[in-house]
Order: structure tokens, then C-alpha cells, then sequence
């Protein structure tokens, strides 16, 4: 896997704290977006289950079903995190994965999302929308800022400016 969209985004936290937030509340943060919903449903609820090593990304929708988005690989909390990302229009050949690293600067956290492995899913398939990979990529980096924005937002408020 090669391809890789990365994106990074400090937050008001300890990576401790910024790593529970994403993982742990991932379903309060988590907002699907126009050109890449997890199904034509939506993207339903979000969760690790169970959250931790040998667990998994799922989602649950409104009317009770549940799928895995992918098992998780790395547990490292305020450290790193991967996990598999397969959407169920992927082929048994077909996988993507997201690598999400925790790198304390100052009094904040550096959180650094890298989902790659794109480069093995057809420019046809419904997934990409016909995109050519880089622009493709492009679009989902903003999506993927635009999570951590989310993300950040749940942490808590920005540091106080100024001198005190």
C-alpha cells in the first residue's frame, strides 16, 4: 500500500486525552460526508468493539445492523492506532488502512491520520466516483481534516492566548 492521504491537526490536549477522544467517542465526532459515506445509508454509529487490541472498527445503523469497517492492528494509546478500512463494496482484495499517531508539541497534540492503500481500489469503483487518484486523495484529505476539526472540537476548547 502506497498511496496514502495524510493529514494532521493539533488539538488542546495530552495525547492521552486526544487518543481516548478518537477512539473512545469516535461515534460523537464522526460525521459522514456527501462523496464518501461508509454505505448508502450513511455512515451510522461509529465504535472500537471492544475498544483495545484485537478489537475492531464498526459501524451500527438505525435499524439494528451492524458491520466491521475493519479489525484493529495497532493499540498503542496515546501513541498510535491502525486499523483496517474496508468498505462492503471492496472486493475480498480490496482493503485501505488508517494509521493515526499522537506526538505531544507543548502543550498540545499533533494528530497525524495517514489512510493509504487507495492506489488498489479501481478509479471506476463507486467508492473513488471515477476520480483520478490524486484528486480523489486531495478530497478525502479534506474530508479527513475536516473529522479532526471534529475531533477537536470534542476535546475542548483551544489554550488562552495572551500573556497571564
Amino acid at each position: 500500500m502506497s498511496a496514502a492521504v495524510l493529514v494532521s491537526l493539533r488539538v488542546a490536549a495530552s495525547p492521552a486525552r486526544a487518543f481516548e477522544v478518537f477512539t473512545r467517542e469516535i461515534g460523537s465526532w464522526w460525521k459522514s460526508h456527501p462523496l464518501f459515506p461508509l454505505s448508502r445509508a450513511g455512515d451510522g454509529a461509529l465504535r472500537f468493539d471492544p475498544a483495545g487490541p484485537g478489537g475492531r472498527l464498526v459501524t451500527r445503523f438505525d435499524d439494528g445492523e451492524e458491520w466491521e469497517i475493519g479489525p484493529v492492528r495497532c493499540w498503542l494509546p496515546g501513541k498510535r492506532l491502525a486499523f483496517g478500512w474496508r468498505l462492503p463494496s471492496f472486493r475480498a482484495e480490496q482493503a485501505t488502512e488508517v494509521e493515526v499517531r499522537f506526538e505531544a508539541v507543548g502543550a498540545e497534540t499533533r494528530v497525524t491520520v495517514e489512510h493509504r492503500g487507495w492506489d488498489t481500489i479501481p478509479q471506476q469503483h463507486v467508492a473513488r466516483h471515477g476520480f483520478e487518484l490524486m484528486l480523489f486523495q486531495r478530497r478525502l484529505g479534506e474530508h479527513w481534516r475536516g473529522l479532526l476539526g471534529h475531533m477537536a472540537e470534542r476535546v475542548g476548547p483551544p489554550p488562552a492566548c495572551g500573556r497571564g
